[in-house]
């Protein structure tokens, strides 16, 4: 028996709009997972992303069971208690991590180098698992091997193949059942490998469902080609969550798809080098135009940024290099991104999200990157 429940309430087309209940409560789908690699949203603190709307949160598995540990995190009252989040989280196994460090991989798992002290670490799908369990995420995902595309199509197959061992064995590894844990779903941008991976995937049972192996050095056609092969093959009644995809025109396009759930580092990443996300498309607050501007970056936005602070200021932030530039802008960004996804429900509740979806994104592409004039309507 699952501890999660998952009910689609709305669709129009194949977007979809809906509810995942979890051991530490509920949110709404589509929905969008600030990242906090390290137990924390860079800059950002637990009151902060309640404050802001998020209603889940992810955690990274490879950099937490190296430092401080999951026993440490276990602990210290597990990452509700760790982070101060009594909300759902979910944890990645940390697949896409150790495979920038090219590790050594086999049957057995992969062996990698700590990026903190070089000492060597293994970790298999057993592991995986434990880790994940003991750190007390709501939602864990496999140990999954992830290619770098373009990759050739004997590579991706064996991945592929090597994902469903590995995730045939975490399923046995499983012990707690009050935690849920979600298959993978690779085949690169092969539609043919990226369906037979769905089905077979969805045959071994899992409650939810992860689309990786994609926002690796594919094109935007690529991902929708590989999107389009592989949900249909998952079961309606799961949640279906495309990793590591955070923008805004990606996002919309995945959950036209039949996409629920998203992660990304993107919001909080641009917001530390200075680029404000905006309905108008995005922009650069240290532009010199914004350094005497009295409004907020985006009137319409009710994030704390916008409510309190002006574009002159945040400006002044970034110029002199105040370490609160970043934090506000972040709060703003991960405001943005959110609140795109809650009126992405509403106009799938409303049978409008092809016209809303189409009117969004016209008005970002209107302007180019750092188009917005902070002196005009």
């Amino acid at each position: 028996m699952s501890p999660l429940r998952f009910r689609v309430l709305h669709q129009a087309g194949a977007a979809r709009s809906g509810l995942l209940e979890t051991p530490h409560g509920s949110f709404s789908t589509p929905g969008f997972m600030p990242v906090g690699t390290r137990g924390t949203v860079r800059g950002v603190d637990a009151s902060d992303l309640d404050g802001i709307g998020a209603e889940i949160v992810l955690a990274n598995t490879y950099h937490l069971m190296l430092r401080p540990g999951a026993d440490v995190v276990a602990g210290l009252g597990e990452l509700a208690g760790f982070m101060g989040w009594n909300g759902p989280t979910l944890t990645d196994s940390g697949g896409y991590q150790i495979f920038s460090l090219t590790p050594r991989v086999d049957e057995e798992g992969v062996v990698f180098r700590s990026t903190y002290d070089g000492s060597r670490v293994e970790l298999t799908p057993e592991r995986a698992v434990a880790v994940q369990e003991t750190l007390g995420a709501d939602i864990a995902m496999v140990l999954d091997e992830l290619v770098g595309l373009p990759a050739p199509l004997d590579l991706v197959r064996n991945a592929m193949e090597r994902t469903l061992r590995w995730s045939a064995r975490a399923l046995q590894a499983k012990t707690r059942e009050d935690r849920a844990l979600f298959g993978i779903v690779q085949g690169g941008i092969d539609p043919a490998l990226r369906a037979e991976s769905a089905a077979r995937t969805a045959e071994l049972g899992f409650p939810g469902f992860g689309i990786g192996g994609l926002s690796v050095g594919e094109s935007p056609t690529e991902m929708a080609g590989a999107l389009d092969a592989a949900l249909p093959e998952l079961p309606a009644a799961a949640p279906r969550y495309v990793m590591g995809l955070g923008d805004a025109a990606g996002m919309l396009d995945a959950i036209g798809r039949g996409a629920d759930l998203f992660d990304c580092v993107l919001p909080t990443r641009l917001a530390r080098h200075g680029k404000a996300l905006h309905p108008d498309g995005d922009f650069s607050i240290r532009r010199r135009e914004w350094a005497s501007d009295s409004r907020p970056i985006d009137p319409g936005c009710d994030c704390p940024s916008c409510r309190s602070y002006s574009g002159g200021y945040l400006r002044h932030l970034f110029v002199t290099k105040e370490v609160l530039g970043g934090r506000l802008l972040s709060l703003h960004n991960l405001r943005y991104t959110l609140a795109l996804l809650e009126e992405a429900g509403k106009a799938i509740a409303a049978g409008s999200f092809v016209e809303w979806r189409r009117g969004v994104l016209a008005r970002r592409a209107g302007h180019l990157d750092g188009d917005i004039s902070p002196n005009v309507d």
